[in-house]
């Protein structure tokens, strides 16, 4: 059996990361994740990751690098996450969510994450610190 993709977007802006606290379903209600969702057919997975976040969040993004590996989600589902850039919108719970935090690095376990999403979240992390330079934002663009 295939498994299915699962996505999610490591939203950086300012070398911070967004956090969405989920609303649903009552067993996940009130931890964090990174927002995104599954993957439909016909889709790939970038296209899959854009929906999402349009749909959750109400931003139109750019998924930028995969992060390196994938986890497991419940049986037949797999977690894969991207770096992500916001191209406009400013991040706001529509479905799903009743809060969005951004956590700078030093903050990334001052939230409750989802188990599923703990070690992707320390990927993104590591993966984006290592791609900012002095005087770059961690997506890359010039501070300004």
């Amino acid at each position: 059996m295939d498994e299915r993709v699962v996505v999610a977007g490591a939203v950086y802006d300012d070398g911070r990361l967004l956090a969405a606290r989920r609303s649903t379903p009552a067993e996940l209600a009130g931890r964090w994740e990174l927002p995104g969702g599954k993957q439909e057919p016909g889709e790939s997975p970038e296209q899959a990751l854009v929906r999402e976040l349009r749909e959750e969040l109400d931003i139109e993004t750019e998924p930028v690098e995969r992060v390196p590996g994938q986890w497991p989600l419940k049986p037949g589902y797999v977690l894969q996450v991207w770096t992500v850039r916001i191209l406009s919108g400013r991040p706001r719970p529509l479905q799903e969510h009743d809060a969005v935090r951004w956590l700078a690095p030093h903050e990334r376990d001052d939230v409750d994450w989802l188990d599923q999403d703990r070690p992707a979240v320390a990927e993104a992390v590591r993966l984006l610190l290592a791609r900012a330079e002095p005087g770059e934002r961690a997506d890359g663009s010039p501070r300004g």
